[in-house]
């Protein structure tokens, strides 16, 4: 079991009206803000070649040493294009240097030709077996290091034609390899990161509780006596990665989300950007549109007393990637002082009893938008 292993199932504890006012006004979100080393040299696109050059590992956590003094304290890579074996002292040299910590690592098993027909559920068995040694290999480094997690973003995985797809395969192939690949490196926690399109034309878990699902599935699969153990103990070993763009890309309420996987003890991660509902995955700084939904989003996080990461996954394409990151941080750090300014009994209130104070919560909103 991996030294760092964490039990989410913290997430799941109800708390009387008493308690939670309490609560709210006693605990304040630790903003332990990361990054993803994918985003710091955008490629461009379908529609245009990319703005800025390309740049080594070595030099990007370079530019991730500059973004510790906007209190940055993870870095998250891809494994094992980004991050790997031969390549981790880089990492190590940055903790050492900024304190900067490599937080997480996810299989590349999605961008190589190869996975043209999908990675862990592609039907066509010597592409899923790669797919899966890739995972596998991802699951032993993230426990060697002792990482938070490692996940999964099944982006190429899924389906173009809704008639003549064999959808139980589909979910068997994913989910067996999943399950196969964590016996065989147990004690690891795994997270998913649901979208309901791009870049395949439909993904095979396309809303937060498709994620769901698909955490229980697997966690039923697990054999090793290891894994078992640890879900006797109730701990969550499956859990989810939402992003508040994929989010909204399939019309889903960012803090329902949230809440629907905080119940479950499985929010392993969460990933910040903005979109705007629906449309093609924008990857906006946070706040731009939709300011309300995260900041909703926080409060349920405050709520829970939520401790794991706050993750960016914004796409700089237009600004250096470092002004990027000082705003993010920036917008989620006022998020963060409002909603502990908020008066939390009133808004308590609002919710038990709203025959008796109809409105109050609308006025709340609007006095705390004011300029201060």
């Amino acid at each position: 079991m991996s030294k760092n292993m964490i039990d989410m199932s913290y997430q799941k504890k109800r708390r009387t009206k008493e308690e939670l006012i309490k609560h709210l006004n006693d605990f304040s979100l630790d903003l332990k803000m990361s990054v993803g080393i994918w985003y710091f040299t955008p490629g461009g696109g379908r529609f245009h070649e990319a703005y800025i050059p390309n740049k080594s590992i070595a030099e990007r956590i370079e530019m991730a040493a500059d973004m510790a003094k906007h209190g940055i304290k993870a870095i998250e890579a891809h494994y094992p294009n980004e991050v790997n074996e031969d390549n981790y002292y880089l990492y190590e040299r940055l903790y050492k240097e900024t304190g900067i910590v490599l937080q997480s690592c996810y299989p590349a098993i999605f961008y190589p030709k190869e996975y043209e027909f999908g990675s862990l559920s592609n039907p066509i068995k010597k592409y899923r077996n790669l797919a899966q040694e890739t995972l596998v290999n991802c699951l032993k480094f993230a426990k060697e290091k002792n990482l938070h997690h490692a996940g999964i973003w099944p982006g190429i995985d899924g389906y173009t034609y809704s008639l003549g797809t064999l959808y139980y395969d589909m979910w068997d192939y994913f989910e067996g390899a999943v399950a196969e690949a964590m016996d065989e490196i147990p004690g690891v926690l795994v997270a998913i990161e649901p979208k309901p399109y791009e870049p395949a034309p439909n993904n095979i878990y396309r809303t937060t509780a498709d994620g769901l699902i698909a955490c229980k599935d697997i966690e039923a699969r697990l054999k090793n006596p290891v894994n078992k153990k640890l879900l006797e103990q109730g701990i969550p070993l499956l859990g989810m990665q939402p992003e508040i763009g994929h989010i909204r890309m399939g019309f889903e309420d960012a803090p329902y989300a949230i809440a629907r996987c905080t119940r479950e003890g499985r929010l392993f991660n969460t990933h910040w950007n903005s979109q705007p509902l629906g449309n093609y995955d924008q990857d906006l700084n946070v706040g731009v549109v939709e300011w309300q939904q995260a900041e909703a989003m926080l409060y349920v996080l405050k709520m829970v007393g939520y401790n794991e990461y706050f993750g960016f996954d914004i796409n700089p394409e237009r600004m250096p990637v470092v002004k990027a990151i000082q705003i993010n941080s920036t917008v989620l750090k006022i998020m963060n002082e409002r909603i502990d300014s908020l008066p939390h009994e009133q808004i308590v209130e609002c919710y038990y009893d709203p025959e008796n104070h109809r409105g109050e919560l609308e006025l709340i909103l609007a006095n705390i938008m004011k300029i201060r």
